[in-house]
């Protein structure tokens, strides 16, 4: 078990390497510069999210190198979505790393002992989970705060029926803190770019999975449910107008309530995090282990989330066909 002395030292180390990331980003030029499609309007040093990746790598060799599938599936998913951030790359081989870096992930699982059609299952909810959490990356605050809900939940899980070791989990939470000191304020100092909000969805992937694995309960996906109903819903409202859904736009929720409504970064945030914090809770004390309760409760969940939208946005933003000619 991690000594609470090792715990500050993870950070000031953390803390200390993050600044000298944002050193390097300013001399090669790693910065996010605002477009059309931008919630924010500063440039800004992009991929301070490899700090997640980085406390990983000094947990596991706090823990002498366990798990070490896991961790080098993060490394290709980190590895290639760094160099995305960089410079765009070609579908085909951001898309081929990624399938790399689930595979590891899967071995560390022990999931290829799974029927066929499961793994597939499996296979498809982490990719579409690992993209949806990337494309909810697009404010200050949001990645970092909802990842720490989270983290925490997961951590918290955990004392109470011991799926995995603590270290890891405690590292991932102190790198989100030392990122959240930089970017859960009103003029964040970096962003995660694709390389924090990609593998901080893979650390916490693994742990959900890892969890559903030991109590052979599938409620712990909804760990990511309010991320999930967001980008869901998005991706079938779009398909619904005509749009194309590959097109990058501005139509989540979050951006909705960031940019239309114009409410602050950090509050908009704050109410994600709220929102699955009590999802959580719910989550922890109720007695979800009968699959139709499950399905229940995330039928009254997407319902109040799709009823949300349609109050605050309106039919025709939702619901309006789009001209083609403007697709």
């Amino acid at each position: 078990m991690i000594k609470w002395y090792q715990i500050v030292l993870l950070f000031f180390t953390l803390f200390g390497i993050e600044l000298i990331y944002f050193r390097l980003a300013e001399n090669y030029n790693i910065i996010d510069r605002p477009n059309h499609r931008s919630s924010h309007t500063k440039v800004t040093i992009r991929g301070g999210g490899v700090i997640f990746t980085i406390a990983i790598l000094l947990a596991t060799i706090l823990q002498g190198f366990s798990q070490i599938y896991f961790v080098i599936g993060l490394l290709f998913i980190s590895f290639i979505s760094f160099i995305d951030d960089l410079s765009p790359l070609n579908n085909r081989i951001r898309i081929l790393f990624h399938v790399i870096a689930v595979a590891f992930l899967f071995y560390q699982l022990n999931l290829y002992s799974l029927p066929f059609y499961l793994i597939l299952l499996v296979f498809i909810f982490v990719i579409g989970t690992l993209n949806a959490v990337n494309f909810m990356d697009g404010i200050n605050g949001i990645t970092g705060g909802y990842g720490l809900v989270a983290l925490c939940t997961l951590w918290f899980l955990n004392t109470q029926i011991a799926f995995t070791t603590g270290v890891y989990l405690l590292a991932a939470i102190v790198g989100v803190l030392v990122f959240c000191f930089f970017n859960f304020r009103k003029k964040a100092k970096c962003f995660a770019g694709d390389v924090g909000s990609m593998s901080l969805a893979f650390i916490i992937l693994y742990f959900v999975l890892l969890a559903i694995i030991n109590t052979q309960n599938i409620k712990y996906i909804m760990i990511l449910f309010i991320y999930g109903v967001d980008a869901v819903t998005t991706i079938l409202l779009r398909f619904w107008r005509g749009e194309n859904i590959f097109k990058a736009h501005r139509s989540h929720f979050y951006q909705f309530l960031a940019n239309e409504k114009q409410m602050p970064h950090l509050m908009v945030a704050l109410i994600y995090m709220i929102m699955q914090a009590l999802i959580n809770i719910i989550l922890i004390t109720a007695d979800i282990s009968n699959l139709l309760w499950f399905i229940l409760y995330i039928v009254i969940g997407v319902t109040i989330f799709v009823l949300l939208r349609i109050k605050m946005e309106g039919r025709d933003r939702l619901f309006k066909k789009v001209d083609a000619n403007n697709n």
